[in-house]
């Protein structure tokens, strides 16, 4: 079921294959199995069971919020959320607990969402591999996967066997290894300069910036006012879109976001893939010696020539 997009998880919740407990508590197991991981700052078990059990309430009574009824989230620790501690990972804030939602989290919930806790980053999210915050560095899910470990059992001189983990890139490595980790299906992030996308590339989940001002930043506590957005993780692009779509639009409390009303975010369900035109800057082909061949969905060999773009 944890390996399931949020639509397909959403459709069992109604058809009740699983209840939102149930999910709930097998997310809960998966963080404590991988506390190693350093993903969590904190888990709020008991406000995650409290909210699955109104969220049970209303499948019972068909009275479903939408597709995030039910669904385990985290959220980035540089976001304010009422009753919780936020730190940034600083001990600066250490102690601090907001009396507000950030807009992006009170959406969430409003959409019966299932907060597991608050995610690791680089301390005030100012860093690049989530290993700068006060409470240590984010372990990627993939240093302890059965073909990292044989890789590195070949080429390790190192008899530390726990010195060999590999970076999530950052700031919101926590948030990317959270949802690596299958210990929530999307997490929120943040992204001034990269540090939603960069720990997504590291941990082999999608990672969303989007536009500034189509999501809200209120109550996001600030690297770069003028850069910030709050950044969405998940295991698929459908996923991401489907978050996306609940969190955007107008916020009063951010004179920024946009002003016009926000279609919803709906992907087709099958893309003609043939018929994509991918572009390759030239930065990335000058450092080869010889053009890389790959191949299509169509099992054709093609090249990627010295070109800012052009190959089908």
């Amino acid at each position: 079921m944890l390996g399931r997009t949020l639509r397909e998880v959403s459709v069992a919740l109604k058809q009740g294959q699983i209840t939102p407990t149930e999910l709930c508590q097998r997310c809960l197991s998966l963080i404590k199995k991988t506390k190693f991981l350093n993903a969590y700052i904190t888990v709020s078990e008991e406000v995650a069971l409290k909210q699955a059990e109104e969220s049970e309430k209303r499948y019972k009574k068909g009275h479903s919020l939408g597709d995030l009824d039910g669904i385990p989230i985290a959220v980035k620790d540089n976001f304010s959320t009422s009753g919780i501690e936020t730190t940034c990972a600083s001990n600066m804030l250490k102690g601090y607990v907001p009396p507000y939602n950030a807009t992006v989290v009170q959406k969430l919930l409003d959409q019966g969402a299932l907060l597991m806790g608050k995610t690791n980053l680089d301390e005030f999210a100012m860093g690049s591999g989530s290993t700068d915050g006060i409470f240590g560095p984010v372990k990627n899910p993939w240093s302890y996967s059965k073909q990292y470990r044989e890789k590195r059992k070949q080429n390790s001189h190192s008899e530390n066997e726990d010195s060999n983990w590999l970076i999530t890139g950052g700031s919101s490595g926590g948030s990317a290894a959270a949802v690596s980790a299958f210990t929530c299906f999307a997490a929120l992030g943040s992204d001034t300069g990269g540090s939603t996308r960069n720990p997504a590339a590291h941990c082999g989940v999608v990672g969303l910036k989007p536009s500034y001002g189509l999501v809200s930043r209120h109550g996001l506590i600030p690297l770069v006012n003028s850069m910030d957005v709050p950044g969405i993780l998940t295991r698929c692009v459908d996923d991401a879109a489907t978050v996306l779509g609940v969190l955007a639009g107008h916020d009063p409390k951010d004179s920024t976001t946009i002003q016009d009303p926000v279609k919803p975010f709906t992907l087709p369900s099958l893309t003609d893939v043939s018929k994509l035109c991918i572009g390759i800057p030239k930065v990335f082909t000058k450092v080869l010696s010889s053009p890389i061949q790959t191949t299509d969905l169509g099992n054709r060999l093609v090249e990627f020539e010295s070109l800012l773009c052009r190959f089908y």
